[in-house]
């Protein structure tokens, strides 16, 4: 570790999942199968919405941007670690750090709003049907994404230039695979009680606010379902929004793992692989659930993969002509 000064140093060193160096192979093999299954997936459910026009609603509207949200939390995380897994170091410099954690934190906070903002299409398609596509307008719409967007970069841009206020003059060992902002702030000489309650205070807000969001517009929806009086009807509404219950399952469940186990004692490698969960298995995972449960997205696939099959045969064609 080398230092500028007593009070600022050029690097960190993110001691990852495992020392034993039998097993790096192994972790730079997964998390690349991972990272490629994820970015390969979103990108594909990204480009079904986008040249189908069937898809072009509010709903399909915010799972692209979930998508593309995913794909830009996981590159923030991902790539750095497989390149230090690949040329076995540990060494991340400090503007990198910082820059992770910017970026992290940015889009971890947007995937948490969209999640509710889709929570709340849920809501209106389900508990105001007729209503439907006055509410959702595609004004309405961009407003809601625009306003998650700016709300996760203030807090952002707010998180890393508190931390750049702090001062490292020990050498500092990230027990993590990335640098998670709790973990980083945890390893700082200077006073942190202003920084760690900026911390939990947003945490509570932007965390919390839109899964009370969440949990208040399933709770309706669950009321609206048991109203309905066919069996038929029932399943028909609750299928419209079991892969994104299912999604946010998963992402609160992961979340409340990390921060669960980071709370007890002796719990920084365990806090470690609980967040390859909602830093990796999620964003892995959305575009499966999102496939395999909604016959929408698995049809503009299919027309996806044909439409893309026929252009490559056009193509081989007319390169064969004369």
């Amino acid at each position: 570790m080398k230092a500028d000064n007593d009070t600022h140093i050029s690097e960190f060193l993110l001691l990852g999942l495992s020392n034993d160096p039998e097993l790096q192979p192994l972790i730079f093999g997964l998390f690349l199968s991972m990272y490629l299954i994820t970015v390969l997936g979103n990108l594909l459910i990204i480009l079904a919405i986008s040249f189908d026009s069937h898809l072009h609603t509010p709903m399909y509207f915010f799972l692209a941007n979930l998508s593309f949200v995913d794909i830009c939390f996981t590159s923030a995380i991902i790539p750095k670690m497989l390149v230090n897994v690949q040329a076995q170091s540990k060494v991340i410099t400090y503007t990198g750090c910082i820059s992770q954690i910017c970026f992290s934190t940015l889009f971890a906070g947007w995937d948490n709003f969209l999640l509710a903002v889709m929570a709340y299409d849920r809501f209106v398609a389900i508990c105001h049907p007729l209503h439907y596509t006055v509410i959702m307008n595609p004004r309405l719409c961009g407003l809601l994404v625009l306003v998650s967007w700016i709300i996760s970069v203030l807090n952002s841009s707010l998180q890393s230039s508190m931390l750049l206020q702090l001062s490292f003059c020990t050498e500092v060992e990230i027990p993590h695979f990335f640098c998670e902002l709790n973990q980083v702030i945890r390893h700082a000489c200077s006073d942190t009680f202003v920084n760690d309650t900026v911390l939990y205070v947003s945490a509570v807000l932007l965390a919390g606010g839109p899964l009370a969001g969440i949990l208040y517009s399933y709770s309706k929806i669950v009321s609206s379902i048991l109203g309905i009086s066919s069996a038929r009807g029932k399943y028909k509404a609750f299928s419209t929004c079991a892969s994104h219950l299912s999604v946010v399952s998963v992402f609160y469940c992961t979340v409340l793992g990390v921060y669960l186990s980071s709370a007890a004692p002796q719990s920084s490698h365990a806090s470690a692989v609980a967040s390859v969960m909602y830093t990796v298995v999620t964003p892995m995972l959305n575009p499966f659930i999102y496939s395999l449960r909604n016959r929408d997205i698995k049809e503009a696939l299919m027309r996806f993969f044909r439409m893309a099959a026929i252009k490559g045969t056009s193509v081989l064609v007319v390169k064969k002509c004369p």
